[in-house]
């Protein structure tokens, strides 16, 4: 009997282990880090805890969503962080000029709910009559006002604002709330017009055990919404797989990172803006945030060691966890006969001295210079490249 028990649990063990081993891959286990790309760089230190950068492409400024590297180590309800009395109340949107080394901290400007800024993803998007015109689109984490957010979750919302190149105020336009849909919003996309957005939701539910277990049993449990102005909010596609940073590319494709198993989830736009799965592009490690550049590259922010900054940096946001950034694009040559449709290249990695934990990487392809920033980053990093 002792033996049949004994046999049992170790084939119950070797099964969770044949199961768990690609996410144990991909989160970094046993990973060695390998230098690259990592030479000819400066770091910004007055701009911290920048989880997203967008970069204005005809400008050269980079946009960012900050915070502080202390606050988010209580605020930061995807990672279950949800002390609200430790939520930083002077998160903010900032241009950073790499030409002049000029930041400009812009102001919040309109009605705001009590229940604060806190930031988590963006997107900065020209308006289409008028170039020098730009909507902003802010995750905003708000606190909840009417209970505790340890037992209710975040009041997460999405914030739209306008804005001009080089002013220093954000203009509140509107609030996309709806809790059966914008649930827990991570990253978005939004319309030229300021009037839509698709959006990541990074868990199924605001809190509770189950969003453990669905994390263990690797369950495809997260989503995309979509939010109209005029005609409210839907899921535009479910079934996705810790589904995080998203963008959209020059036509009607849309790219969603899995920040677990690694990979990008590739959908197109339908007429009604839901969208319909067309492939996976395999990668070997877990992704957060994707930009696309002015070749149409697409680059990714690779988590070389999600595990270091889920269990040590979130604790202690003065750890040093590797940082990583992928660049994607068609392969053109003769391999690609052969069934490797993309060139997945490893451009940057450092183990933290230079990039530490970074979520974010967007790549200036007019200037040749590589922007990254993270989640609890001390600094914002620029290297030429």
């Amino acid at each position: 009997m002792l033996l049949t028990v004994a046999a049992v649990f170790f084939a119950v063990l070797g099964a969770f282990y044949f199961h768990a081993k690609p996410a144990l891959s991909a989160l970094g286990v046993g990973r060695v880090i390998q230098p690259v790309g990592n030479t000819n760089c400066r770091t910004v230190p007055q701009l911290q805890a920048c989880e997203k950068l967008v970069l204005h492409q005809p400008s050269g400024l980079v946009y960012l969503a900050c915070s502080t590297p202390h606050s988010r180590s209580h605020w930061t309800p995807a990672l279950d962080r949800l002390n609200a009395s430790g939520r930083s109340e002077f998160d903010y949107v900032a241009t950073y000029d790499p030409r002049t080394d000029a930041i400009n901290q812009l102001s919040f400007s309109g009605p705001l709910s009590p229940g604060g800024i806190s930031l988590h993803g963006m997107d900065v998007v020209p308006s289409s009559d008028d170039s020098s015109l730009l909507y902003v689109y802010l995750v905003n984490h708000r606190k909840p006002i009417s209970a505790d957010a340890r037992t209710i979750g975040a009041d997460s919302v999405i914030e739209v604002f306008k804005t001009r190149i080089g002013s220093s105020t954000l203009e509140h336009l509107r609030t996309f709330q709806d809790p059966a849909v914008v649930i827990t919003p991570n990253d978005v996309v939004g319309s030229p017009d300021g009037k839509s957005v698709h959006f990541t939701n990074d868990h199924r539910l605001k809190t509770g055990f189950s969003r453990l277990v669905s994390l263990l049993a690797l369950s495809p449990d997260t989503s995309i919404g979509f939010c109209h102005a005029d005609q409210g909010c839907k899921f535009a596609y479910t079934g996705l797989h810790a589904g995080n940073g998203i963008v959209k590319g020059k036509n009607d494709t849309f790219y969603v990172a899995d920040c677990v198993l690694g990979g990008v989830t590739v959908l197109e736009r339908q007429a009604d803006n839901t969208l319909a799965f067309t492939e996976v592009i395999k990668t070997d490690r877990g992704l957060d945030n994707l930009a696309i550049d002015a070749n149409g590259a697409l680059w990714a922010a690779g988590l070389s060691d999600t595990l270091g900054m889920v269990t040590r940096q979130i604790n202690d946001p003065s750890a040093l966890v590797a940082s990583s950034a992928l660049r994607i694009t068609i392969n053109r040559g003769p391999s690609s006969f052969y069934g490797e449709k993309y060139n997945i290249d490893k451009v940057f990695e450092d183990p933290g001295e230079l990039a530490s934990g970074s979520t974010s990487a967007v790549y200036d392809a007019e200037r040749a210079r590589l922007f990254m920033h993270g989640l609890m980053s001390p600094h914002l990093t620029m290297c030429s490249l």
